[in-house]
């Protein structure tokens, strides 16, 4: 609601009215319009400002006109004890939903601008780790490449030497790649654990992890596949089921990885919002790229339980 002076203007005069409505007619309904605009006034002082003015002269104006038309009251005193009963309560009502609304759309930009830093954050150490290795090696192969060059001719001793360093200076930043990637790696599901935690934790949900750390020695495919999967799955723990816990359970079996989201909310009924059976389709299709399987419990809250078998990892070993 726009703030400004108008808009006290504006109700006061509404009281105004109000207040003559009610002694002389008895009519309160008048009343709730008023007490609806002053929960949407978004300054706390001016709301409380108003509801205080507006419930006082209401009860003032009722037992008024009960003193003076006191058949006319007798007779509507269930609708007018319900009036002053919605004046009381309605303001309240909708000035507190309207900062709950406000407080989970700064939550929501809160958590798009954490998530926006923590990509360039891991861009940036990407891009660190790759300029202190690759940038300082390549230099060094650059260097010996030029210096075996000229000694071909003249001293093929040492340009030979030369070329066996650039040999293994290649092998060192080879395998000095490989261990920045394998870091990166390894550390995907735990950042998207910690990030889900943070998520619940802003929702006011509790979060319980049980299990393993992690899953270990996880083909990148695997991986990005767990992490969509947790993604999602949390998101819909957030956004629709109404739960106040949600366990995440990590398993490393002999042969298959499994993780288990399970909340205590509503579970999924037949009116649940599209999206929410859209995302679990989504899961579903990202499983089949690695023979996987999702399981849906639904009696009590709602439990679903990711399967990937680890033959991907034997038969697809060079996605690791």
């Amino acid at each position: 609601m726009k703030q400004g002076w108008t808009v006290y203007v504006a109700l006061s005069f509404e009281m105004v009215i109000s207040i003559g409505m009610t002694i002389y007619f008895g009519f309160v309904y008048f009343a709730l319009f008023i007490a609806f605009f002053i929960g949407n006034v978004k300054s706390k002082a001016g709301f409380i400002s108003l509801y205080v003015v507006h419930l006082s002269t209401t009860v003032i104006a009722f037992i008024t006109g009960f003193l003076i038309h006191s058949e006319i009251f007798i007779a509507q005193i269930p609708f007018n004890v319900l009036g002053i009963l919605g004046v009381i309560l309605l303001p309240f009502t909708i000035y507190h939903r309207n900062r709950r609304e406000e407080l989970e759309g700064q939550l929501r930009d809160a958590n798009e601008r954490i998530s926006q830093l923590m990509v360039m954050e891991e861009r940036q150490r990407i891009a660190r780790d790759l300029h202190d290795t690759l940038g300082q090696k390549l230099s060094l192969i650059g260097l010996k490449s030029d210096l075996a060059s000229k000694l071909l001719s003249t001293k093929p001793d040492l340009a030979k030497q030369e070329l066996d360093d650039i040999n293994q200076t290649s092998r060192t930043a080879l395998s000095e790649v490989r261990e920045i990637v394998s870091n990166m790696r390894t550390a995907r599901l735990e950042d998207e654990m910690i990030r889900v935690q943070e998520l619940l934790t802003f929702s006011q949900i509790e979060c319980e992890i049980s299990g393993e750390q992690t899953l270990k020695q996880l083909p990148l495919l695997v991986e990005d596949v767990f992490c969509m999967c947790l993604r999602e799955s949390v998101t819909n723990v957030v956004k629709h089921s109404q739960s106040s816990t949600c366990k995440i359970q990590l398993n490393n079996l002999p042969d298959e990885w499994r993780m288990i989201v399970q909340d205590d909310g509503i579970g999924i009924k037949p009116e649940t919002p599209s999206d929410k059976k859209s995302g679990m389709k989504g899961m579903k299709e990202r499983l089949e790229f690695v023979n996987g399987k999702l399981d849906v419990n639904s009696k009590q809250g709602t439990q679903l339980v990711i399967r990937i078998p680890r033959i991907i990892h034997q038969t697809e070993g060079g996605l690791r």
